[in-house]
């Protein structure tokens, strides 16, 4: 498919998107086989398209079907798909849902974040010396790890959740209250550990700090308002509006000096809920169900995007010591976490054991942290794949698991729990 036969880049970059969405589809229909969520099945896909699968064909066909020249394209792509994603993502994040709720959740989300953070700490502190990329800090390396180890993916922790049936049970409110307690404190860690990462200097690091506090500033105090209201008579052109917000929320933090990502996240956190002032069902129709839609269309680019940065063979076997450390500090680290403060707050060791391995899936969001660190270059390409390759397993370890627990049951017939592609769930869930 490379453009040798003066097929203009173009259009290999439209057969290419074509190609994803095709295994992607294929990918997600045998997931639903084996109750898994679609985003286990999108990652699986991104990595039998790059190097770790495709590549040990004759041919390199990673490289002839999606070409060097392409992969700008298709990199734009997916960052379009990426923020759509990060707004759904912040919208479904109500924070309003966690008033009132500290006290019931209080040491638990604490922990659940806490513990992880500590322990892929230590993890890191190990991984420096052999896995760090030349130029990075010790402190840097550990600070961005910790984070990465620590996050709970909202969006398909919320997905698990109801199709799990969970969704007003003690275990999955409190899940849900844990994981958006902490998803705000990792966010706001991984801002300071951009700002360092890329300001050049402690003078840049302090000019980056400043302006993410106008941007904020301005967000709540100017734009949210503003949305309010220009939403209440654009009509027929609110999703426009809600778009292009979204994509200039992106390119403002992203001249701040921070990633694209946070704009379009902060965005949707200030979108007016969709239950406010009676207007739930015009919006979930005319904003979220066409950018849903469009962001399942494009994040599978994304995936495989990423699927090509990440070489499995090329751990090696000297590498499966680091992977098995990751996937155990991962694991372990969460579960401890979240499982005993959960015990002890008076829930079953069965619950308990359920609420530890919803906090373990990290599923888009880890993958989305990770492309940063990659980005910045915080982590190189074999600690990468590693931590991609964690983010498969503790997603995918989740409906086995709670099978084998006997917390929850198959999503019901007719549920939109089968949907194509992972996004924020469409029913809030209430307090406990």
């Amino acid at each position: 498919m490379a453009a040798s036969h003066a097929v203009p880049i173009e259009a290999v970059v439209l057969a290419d998107v074509a190609i994803v969405l095709l295994v992607g589809a294929v990918m997600v229909r045998l997931a639903r086989r084996i109750h898994q969520p679609p985003v286990v099945a999108e990652i699986a896909a991104g990595l039998m398209l790059g190097p770790s699968l495709l590549g040990l064909l004759p041919g390199n066909l990673p490289a002839l079907l999606f070409p060097p020249e392409a992969r700008p394209m298709l990199s734009a792509v997916a960052q379009v798909g990426l923020a759509l994603f990060m707004f759904l993502a912040g919208w479904e994040l109500d924070l309003g849902k966690l008033r009132g709720r500290t006290a019931s959740v209080g040491s638990t989300a604490v922990l659940a974040m806490a513990v992880p953070f500590a322990v892929g700490a230590g993890a890191a502190t190990l991984l420096y010396g052999s896995l760090a990329p030349a130029g990075v800090g010790r402190d840097m390396f550990v600070l961005y790890l910790a984070t990465a180890f620590s996050i709970t993916a909202f969006p398909v922790l919320a997905r698990i959740i109801r199709d799990q049936g969970l969704g007003t049970t003690r275990v999955g409110t409190t899940a849900m209250a844990c994981a958006a307690a902490g998803d705000v404190v990792a966010w706001c860690v991984l801002v300071l550990v951009v700002a360092m990462a890329g300001s050049g200097g402690s003078g840049g690091f302090f000019a980056v700090l400043a302006w993410t506090a106008v941007y904020a500033a301005a967000m709540l105090f100017v734009v949210r308002p503003l949305l309010h209201k220009v939403l209440r008579w654009s009509g027929n052109g609110r999703l426009a509006v809600v778009a292009a917000g979204v994509l200039l929320s992106a390119y403002a933090t992203s001249w701040v000096g921070i990633h694209a990502i946070f704009g379009a996240f902060a965005f949707g956190l200030i979108m007016p809920r969709r239950g406010e002032g009676g207007e739930h069902k015009a919006l979930h129709q005319q904003i979220e169900l066409p950018l849903e839609k469009a962001s399942s269309l494009l994040l599978p680019v994304f995936f495989v995007v990423t699927g090509l940065s990440v070489d499995i063979g090329a751990i090696g076997w000297s590498g499966l010591a680091a992977l098995l450390l990751v996937l155990v500090a991962a694991v372990v680290g969460k579960f401890a976490g979240a499982a005993l403060p959960a015990r002890f707050s008076g829930m079953s060791w069965r619950d308990a054991g359920a609420f530890g391995t919803l906090m373990n899936t990290r599923g888009l969001t880890e993958i989305v942290i990770l492309g940063i660190g990659r980005e910045l270059g915080l982590i190189g390409p074999e600690l990468f794949t590693m931590m991609v390759l964690m983010a498969l397993v503790t997603t995918a370890m989740a409906g086995p698991i709670l099978r084998l627990l006997g917390v929850g049951g198959p999503a019901p017939a007719g549920s939109d729990a089968a949907a194509p592609a992972e996004g924020p769930a469409k029913e809030k869930v209430g307090a406990a």
